[in-house]
């Protein structure tokens, strides 16, 4: 279980910080994330708890993030299998576990940068925005791109590739495999709920 729902952006401790506006509608999902996850960082600096910084990501990771289809996809293909209260509850704790996830990791500001770069590359009818994590201590940048599409609201976000090539749903879906079976997926249900409690706890292992 300790491996399950590591979520390889959040593992990396990281802190972001922006250096440019968006050039392009596409890049504005990440920029919307890049500036909610500052205003946390700072707001968690300045003392606020967890919860205050929680409600105030909430409509922001919306925002930048097409949820819906993120978990949809981190299910995998046994999602048409489930009912559809099943579906439901797991889009609102998918969110739950991303926001949790992001206030969790994000809870300060220490002089990281992030850069946007100017090259988008399209994958099929989607965009890849690429970025890097710049360390405050001026050690090597980490790549971290963005994959988004307009699906109808827009140009949102729908996977996050670490090292330009691992994607976040896919190790989603790899973690998940094992707790969902066709038709249900209660286990998924109850192992999320766990890892959000442990998560605004602050006893979630990193």
């Amino acid at each position: 279980m300790k491996a399950l729902l590591t979520t390889p952006l959040l593992a990396l401790g990281l802190v972001l910080a922006p250096l440019a506006q968006a050039a392009t509608p596409e890049a504005t999902p990440v920029d919307t994330l890049d500036a909610g996850l500052i205003a946390g960082m700072k707001a968690g600096s300045a003392g606020q708890g967890f919860q205050a910084r929680y409600d105030a990501l909430v409509p922001i990771v919306r925002k930048a993030y097409d949820l819906q289809e993120v978990t949809k996809n981190s299910v995998g293909f046994l999602w048409s299998t489930l009912p559809a209260a099943q579906q439901e509850e797991l889009n609102k704790l998918f969110e739950q576990f991303t926001v949790a996830s992001y206030v969790s990791q994000f809870n300060a500001f220490n002089g990281q940068s992030f850069k946007l770069l100017p090259e988008e590359k399209a994958l099929g009818a989607k965009k890849i925005i690429e970025t890097q994590l710049l360390p405050g201590d001026g050690s090597d940048p980490v790549e971290l791109d963005y994959v988004v599409a307009d699906g109808g609201a827009g140009w949102q976000i729908n996977d996050v590739l670490l090292g330009g090539t691992i994607s976040q749903v896919a190790v989603h879906a790899s973690d998940f495999a094992s707790l969902v079976k066709s038709g249900d997926a209660s286990a998924l249900i109850q192992a999320l709920k766990s890892k959000i409690a442990a998560l605004q706890s602050g006893s979630a292992s990193q």
